[in-house]
Parts: structure tokens; sequence; C-alpha cells
């Protein structure tokens, strides 16, 4: 068999060395920024009814603030805000200990 050799092709234009140059120039978060997606804060539930204490006995209230295996919902996603976090990891641990709420669900 024969190999056949491939035509050797042209250099790059000037323009298009620089344009790659210049992309790899800059960060991968300032190439993205054509399209930006807009996340809408969550607002503290808390601070929105004006709820100034939580109360441990309140068992309904911290029931949405659980997850199935009994951790708590973390800050980040329940969108509370720190105070009203720290609040509520209180009253949550407090109703476990007087047996309001489980510490772990069944698996």
């Amino acid at each position: 068999m024969t190999d056949e050799l491939k035509p050797q092709s042209d250099p790059p234009a000037e323009g298009a060395v620089q344009e790659r140059a210049r992309a790899a120039a800059t960060p991968a978060s300032a190439r993205r920024s054509k399209r930006q997606f807009f996340r809408k804060k969550k607002v503290c539930r808390f601070c929105a009814d004006r709820i100034d204490f939580i109360d441990y006995k309140n068992v309904e209230l911290l029931q949405p603030f659980i997850q199935e295996r009994g951790k708590i919902v973390p800050r980040r996603m329940s969108g509370t805000c720190s105070r009203h976090q720290r609040w509520l990891k209180i009253a949550i641990k407090r109703a476990r200990n007087i047996a309001l709420l489980p510490f772990a669900s069944e698996i």
C-alpha cells in the first residue's frame, strides 16, 4: 500500500492567530458573558413574615427545613438569612432533644 501524503495547509491568517491569542488571554468567565443568567435571590421567609422568634415547639414550622434523612437544610438551599438559620438550627436541635423531631428517619 502506498501512503498518500496530505497536502500541507496554508498557515492561518494573521487575524485568526490574534483572535485565538486574545481568547486564550481572557478568562473563561469573560468569554461566556454574552448570555448571563441571573438567579433570583431567595428571600428569607422569616424576614419577609417579620418573625422575631422561632419556637422549637412549632413542629409544622420546622418540618420544611429538615431533609428526609433528618439533616437540617443548608442556608443556600432554604434561602434563610444567617440570623434566622442560626435560630432555626437551635430550634431544631431543641425539638430533637425533647423528641418532637426525629434525629434521623428510618432507612
